[in-house]
């Protein structure tokens, strides 16, 4: 006698529906918690506090690390710490971009506080 090849595929299939219904349970449930959240992420847009003002450190969090390094000292971009370019280079740099630095990282109005920032890493 033959086994039918589709009884695995559906017992699989069954598993997966009711695991999707036992979890979309748990979100039902913390409804409150998850809109909490939601409310507070709202508050922040990319790393910089829409109500609050510009934050350069959660800004570079989110652009620099990536070449500058987690503790910006230098990975595929140069060092930060210490850098020796005055804060009207630093400004030039963020604002035009330099060697494999793209300009418009950080916007127009926020380049002066991204600058003294940069700048205050030692």
């Amino acid at each position: 006698m033959q086994k039918n090849p589709i009884i695995p595929f559906i017992l699989i299939m069954a598993f997966g529906i009711g695991l999707i219904f036992f979890l979309s349970m748990d979100g039902v449930g913390n409804k409150e918690e998850i809109a909490a959240t939601e409310e507070h992420a709202e508050g922040t847009e990319g790393g910089e506090e829409v109500a609050g003002g510009f934050d350069p450190e959660a800004k570079a969090q989110q652009s620099c690390i990536g070449c500058h390094g987690n503790s910006y000292e230098g990975s595929v971009g140069p060092s930060l710490v210490g850098t020796a370019l005055s804060e009207d280079e630093i400004k030039d740099i963020l604002a035009n971009g330099k060697g494999a630095m793209p300009a418009g990282l950080v916007p127009a109005e926020n380049i002066d506080a991204m600058a003294a920032w940069v700048k205050s890493l030692e």
